[in-house]
């Protein structure tokens, strides 16, 4: 396997004041809260953002194998912003947005590829979306990082290589002293065209200027491809035992103009108890 990573010296403290290096060091969140739905057990949250400087914006992540180069922003909430199959890139590149103290993801740019933790739907104590993608990453080697909730004591490491394909593996860990639920939701959102490949069971793709989700039955898929007229087709695949809930999301120009699909298997939110951990994969092939 032929792999190369670029990434910029890392700048040393918590995160804050980042400079031009990578963010360093996930900040541990507050001890009292125990639910990835947003329950908290007597203690007091921060108002959000809770550091508006961990939102500077930095050097990227690059990697490279075979038909396949990948940047992600460990500075930016671990995003990938770039996925190329063959020089094609098959990840939205948005509508020009890119700030995440935004109150709401849509808001704060909906485009590459985050990870959904510990929360999806805005709660009274957690934000849209949840906390990872505002958050920085620690860079832990290469292709590797690390990042921790500030609401809810979450510890998660997704590591990436490329090879023939690109595989990512993730380990959630309860990093509080509380049980809680390890809920994780992937949200890799592709570039959309208008009758392109969808080979997942759901309905007619939306109209111009409107969009759509389906929640797709718990466990009954573990793959999806998605084709391009330019002839590139990729699968999206994982293990419905580990990551059973699935829901695919599709915009054609709605939200102020995106125009994206996202595949999002997501975990069953199993309650780990403090110090254990949960583990899965997803992997990314060319067809």
């Amino acid at each position: 396997m032929t792999k190369t990573c670029d990434c910029a010296a890392a700048a040393a403290g918590d995160g804050e004041g980042l400079g031009e290096g990578l963010s360093v060091g996930g900040v541990v969140g507050v001890a009292g809260c125990t639910a990835a739905r947003g329950v908290c057990l007597g203690c007091t949250l921060p108002a959000w953002p809770p550091h508006a400087a961990a939102a500077s914006i930095g050097a990227a992540m690059r990697i490279a194998a075979r038909r396949w180069k990948l940047e992600a922003r460990p500075e930016r909430g671990g995003r990938i912003t770039s996925l190329r199959l063959d020089g094609e890139e098959v990840l939205d590149q948005g509508i020009g947005v890119d700030q995440p103290t935004a109150k709401g993801f849509v808001e704060g740019g909906a485009w590459g590829w985050d990870e959904m933790v510990p929360n999806l739907e805005p709660t009274d104590t957690l934000p849209d979306h949840g906390e990872a993608w505002r958050l920085p990453w620690e860079v832990i080697g290469p292709g590797a990082m690390r990042c921790r909730g500030r609401l809810v004591p979450w510890e998660l490491e997704r590591r990436i290589e490329l090879a023939e394909a690109v595989d990512v593996s993730y380990v959630y860990r309860n990093a509080g002293r509380e049980p809680h639920p390890a809920f994780w939701c992937a949200h890799p959102l592709f570039k959309f065209e208008t009758g392109m490949e969808i080979g997942a069971p759901v309905p007619d793709q939306p109209r111009e200027g409107e969009s759509t989700k389906v929640h797709l039955p718990r466990g009954t898929i573990d793959r999806v491809a998605l084709g391009w007229k330019t002839g590139a087709r990729i699968e999206v695949r994982w293990d419905a035992s580990l990551t059973p809930d699935v829901a695919i999301w599709m915009c054609n120009g709605d939200l102020g103009g995106y125009r994206q699909v996202a595949v999002e298997p997501a975990t069953a939110s199993p309650v780990l108890e403090p110090g254990s951990s949960f583990a899965w994969w997803l992997r990314i092939s060319a067809l």
